[in-house]
């Protein structure tokens, strides 16, 4: 049983394409953030809707890390009740926890693609000064949910030693 994820392979690159892609986003609300302030403290206005963009940008960026840690496992692990059971078990164990999680991404993803189809159908637009319609950052969570939904799927055969 292999806790090291591939360097190669599909669904692994879609993983760290997607947290790179969420990378952009962070630094992108942090250079929005930075040449705001810049802007309030030089002339007094600040760019228009900068908390608007700071905040999808910020949601859609997080979004795009969970496929990530889903792969490098990287979420929180509590085993010290399991620490002395014999590694196959633990890797039972583990698989189980890993499909809940992709059931409980996949269904996350379904219901965020109604939630988008929903909110770009009626409208929707952020409550502020540009009025961003904002259905496109509801689809991209749903996208990056049922990509992690997949990564946790991925790891199931790993976890139960069937898959190196």
């Amino acid at each position: 049983m292999s806790d090291t994820p591939p360097v190669s392979g599909l669904i692994p690159g879609i993983a760290r394409a997607f947290a790179f892609l969420g990378g952009v986003s962070l630094l992108l609300g942090a250079g929005v953030t930075t040449v705001s302030v810049l802007l309030r403290w030089l002339t007094d206005q600040p760019i228009r809707g900068d908390f608007e963009i700071v905040s999808i940008a910020s949601g859609v960026g997080a979004f795009g890390f969970l496929a990530h840690g889903t792969l490098t496992r990287s979420n929180i692990l509590v085993d010290s009740l399991t620490t002395w059971l014999p590694a196959r078990v633990n890797g039972v164990i583990d698989a189980f926890w890993m499909l809940v999680w992709a059931v409980v991404a996949l269904w996350l993803a379904e219901r965020m693609t109604i939630g988008a189809l929903d909110t770009l159908s009626s409208g929707t637009r952020t409550i502020g000064l540009l009025a961003l319609p904002y259905w496109w950052a509801v689809a991209i969570g749903a996208l990056c949910f049922a990509i992690t939904g997949l990564v946790a799927l991925w790891w199931l055969p790993r976890l139960l030693g069937m898959q190196r």
